[in-house]
């Protein structure tokens, strides 16, 4: 059976087209997210359709998750992105027991048990410092798109110190490092840094190994290295980071239809 999953993110929505049959994904397709929620929506599963060459009356069930899953017209139902994240990455890395997912507006900690099941969670979604909008801020004072903004992280020797916890007063802070002559590379490695530091405090003292690190800021050059240090510790990146959460959802979409 063929499953969908949609997730409605804070920056992109992203939808995955799963097999249960041969548990392998299908179509993996992403498009900004904007006002037209539902609009958006009804796109990137057409181009999931497209991609995988199969007409809508193939997929079985579909379940949305994210911050705007509820305005997925077409899903059957809803699951929050804490139990998809943690389904999507059992499926491909099944030895993960933490999750750190790093999206557009929030970031997560998940911890799990054997078998992949939810064994707590912590969640910040009030503060853009440990989130991809810190980074978006970031590219936009530097004059860069976001990939160059990690490959400029690459070159650092000597990153910035950013001691601002709140995306506001951050900015403030770089600007006077700019204009002390700071390096942008250097600033764009401390603020790597910066929501490392955010997300290993949100985690806590006991992360559990192996940790799988998730979302779409999992593609940007630098992230890995800045986590792990701020972790002390290794951290595996997820294939395709950011549609963990849409696999979760497709997944669970075909096991509602299995047992229907």
């Amino acid at each position: 059976m063929i499953a969908a999953g949609i997730d409605a993110g804070s920056r992109s929505i992203k939808a995955v087209l799963f097999d249960a049959d041969t548990a392998q994904m299908l179509a993996a397709t992403v498009t900004d997210q904007g006002v037209e929620q539902a609009r958006l929506a009804d796109e990137v599963f057409a181009q999931a359709l497209r991609q995988a060459a199969l007409p809508p009356a193939r997929v079985g069930a579909v379940v949305a998750t994210g911050y705007g899953r509820n305005n997925v017209r077409f899903a059957d139902t809803t699951i929050t992105e804490i139990t998809c994240h943690a389904r999507g990455v059992h499926q491909l890395v099944p030895e993960a027991r933490t999750i750190l997912e790093i999206g557009g507006q929030d970031s997560k900690a998940i911890f799990l048990e054997d078998g992949g099941n939810v064994r707590d969670f912590a969640m910040n979604d009030r503060c853009a410092a440990g989130t991809g909008r810190f980074l978006e801020v970031v590219a936009a004072l530097l004059g860069v798109d976001l990939p160059t903004l990690g490959e400029l992280s690459r070159h650092s020797h000597a990153p910035a110190a950013i001691s601002s916890t709140c995306v506001v007063f951050a900015e403030t802070e770089i600007i006077g490092l700019l204009a002390e002559g700071v390096l942008p590379a250097d600033v764009a490695a401390g603020v790597q840094n910066a929501i490392a530091l955010r997300v290993a405090a949100l985690a806590g003292r006991h992360v559990a190994p192996p940790v799988c690190f998730t979302g779409g800021v999992a593609l940007q050059a630098g992230m890995l290295r800045a986590l792990e240090a701020a972790l002390e510790q290794p951290v595996r990146v997820a294939p395709q980071p950011q549609f963990t959460g849409a696999l979760g959802a497709a997944i669970l979409a075909a096991r509602r239809q299995a047992s229907a």
